[in-house]
């Protein structure tokens, strides 16, 4: 597995051509550094060069390294990542003796240089203080630093410790958000248990090591549960749906595979071996790709489209290859990898801070939000995944009513797969910010896991609604007083490609690369001839009606 990670790192550098990557540095040194997207991408052309790949790029990594250790103790540019990078990278090149010593001994006296106050963007300077992930990741560099012998204060490192285990939830995840605590982004609760995770991988076991241990444990647990069928990590919030997010995803499980490997716990070995080959599998899915994208959809990487302003191509498409030598340096290759099915009836829920549900069951995976993030995500059921089929051709996350990220339409509008009700002007979409949620019960036996939700719109009506997953789909009945409905998405346009979209009287078939996603209802279809937007790109939008009662079947299948 380790040479897999090696073998992906490549793949993820090769979106960068020659041309790029000089026409990058030349950017750099013409107006300074100014984030982390260089220096990581510095540090992985090393480590490949390290690892016997990639020498032709030799002369300019070289220039490249120089520029960096020399620039960093210098100026403030989102060190609190690249300094951790740059360290992994050096030790990379002395194991195997890539460059003369003289250069690695002057890049380690430069980095020896490095004070936190001057070099960092965040950093806590009290337990009290309120910052959050930034000064988690100053954290960490500052430990790699202190561990290979170039510096670092364990004082300093156990102050940031200190204030940042305060963030983790009663379900031990990590609340990134201090403004609007209740929207809380999974990408960022998962990369802030990886750092926890790259602490005690790399030997910290200092005052607060039992306390994040027991964090990293139960996360974990609750993440085997939260996982997609197909090895995704759940929607919700900021920087969703981009390449970087299973390879992180994969330095955790690598992790806990070790834990119950050590622990003798053959099952959860198993477990989370099986949970890391699922989430490599999606990443080698996207990198197989040509021309290779940075985000999950096929658009022009010049149009930025699903991207928030931050999330450049520059600066995340590298993040994938960073994110897998993370999950190298947390591997145990003598643990043998199986592709276990995720096929068990599992339900997951999380706090109020993420406001999810999940259900699990004969390959099918379904996530919900009761309360999202208008900016980024919508109320209702914003996801059905079923294993080995194409993550959007039913819906892999929800459409936002004011995406902070880039669509190309002129009114997005909330979207999902949600009740709605008949009123005046047309349908009212339980999609829609301020329509309430409430799990009435929820279940598994061996067949099947379940879940009656009622949904509460703002006008004081409401629905109940009824899901049953397993094998053979996901069946749903609503309930409600009147003309009722149950929004269906019919995955259009990817950047790229468009999907065949078949509507009749009573079923709506999506046909995508090999796969068909079949709605059938007892009620009538209609198409509302709208069309909403994610981040993996367009759906249309479809209608399944009755009056009192509705039944929606939905099935993914190759046919």
């Amino acid at each position: 597995m380790k040479e897999k990670y090696i073998e992906l790192m490549e793949k993820a550098l090769s979106a960068y051509t020659d041309e790029h990557i000089q026409s990058y540095f030349n950017e750099v040194k013409e107006n300074g550094l100014t984030e982390h997207g260089f220096p990581r991408l510095t540090s992985n052309i090393g480590i490949l060069i390290a690892h016997g790949r990639r020498h032709d790029l030799l002369p300019i990594f070289r220039e490249m390294m120089e520029f960096c250790c020399k620039t960093i103790p210098t100026v403030k540019a989102a060190n609190d990542f690249s300094v951790r990078e740059i360290v992994c990278c050096l030790l990379e090149i002395e194991k195997n003796k890539i460059v003369p010593r003289e250069d690695t001994e002057r890049w380690r006296g430069y980095l020896a240089t490095i004070d936190p106050v001057k070099c960092y963007n965040k950093f806590a300077k009290a337990t009290t203080d309120n910052v959050r992930n930034w000064a988690l990741f100053t954290a960490v560099s500052e430990y790699f630093r202190l561990d290979a012998g170039i510096g670092g204060s364990i004082d300093f490192i156990e102050l940031q410790i200190e204030q940042q285990l305060q963030w983790f939830d009663e379900m031990s995840m990590y609340r990134d958000y201090a403004k609007a605590d209740i929207h809380q982004p999974m990408v960022y609760d998962l990369v802030a248990r990886g750092l926890f995770t790259l602490l005690l991988d790399r030997g910290y076991r200092g005052r607060f090591y039992g306390q994040i241990d027991d964090h990293l444990k139960k996360a974990a647990l609750l993440m085997l549960d939260t996982q997609s069928p197909n090895g995704e990590l759940p929607f919700g919030g900021r920087s969703n749906q981009f390449l970087h997010n299973e390879p992180w995803m994969v330095t955790v499980f690598e992790y806990e595979a070790k834990r119950y490997k050590r622990e003798g716990n053959v099952a959860l070995t198993a477990a989370f071996s099986a949970a890391s080959a699922r989430a490599l599998a999606v990443t080698e899915h996207w990198l197989s790709k040509n021309p290779i994208r940075h985000i999950k959809n096929r658009f022009p990487t010049e149009t930025k489209y699903g991207c928030e302003a931050y999330a450049y191509f520059d600066k995340y498409m590298i993040t994938a290859a960073s994110f897998l030598y993370t999950a190298y340096l947390t591997c145990d290759d003598s643990i043998a990898y199986e592709e276990i099915p995720d096929s068990e009836s599992k339900i997951a829920v999380t706090s109020k801070h993420f406001h999810k549900l999940f259900l699990k069951s004969g390959g099918y995976g379904l996530e919900f939000d009761f309360d999202a993030d208008p900016i980024q995500d919508a109320n209702g059921l914003g996801r059905i995944h079923r294993a080995g089929a194409p993550s959007t051709i039913c819906l892999s996350c929800p459409c936002p009513e004011k995406p902070v990220y880039t669509v190309d339409l002129e009114k997005p509008f909330a979207f999902s797969m949600c009740s709605a009700i008949r009123e005046k002007d047309g349908w009212y979409m339980g999609a829609k910010e301020g329509t309430a949620y409430e799990v009435l019960e929820s279940g598994t036996n061996r067949e099947n896991a379940s879940a009656t939700i009622l949904c509460k719109f703002p006008n004081d009506r409401t629905v109940k609604e009824h899901y049953a997953v397993n094998e053979h789909g996901v069946s749903i009945r609503i309930e409600g007083d009147g003309a009722i409905g149950f929004a269906l998405p019919a995955f259009c346009f990817d950047g790229e490609a468009f999907p065949e979209i078949i509507a009749e009287e009573n079923s709506l078939t999506v046909a995508y690369e090999g796969w068909v996603c079949r709605y059938t209802t007892s009620g009538t279809i209609s198409d509302l001839h709208q069309v909403a937007a994610n981040r993996n790109g367009h759906y249309r939008v479809f209608l399944a009606t009755d009056q009192n009662t509705l039944n929606v079947k939905i099935e993914i299948i190759r046919p």
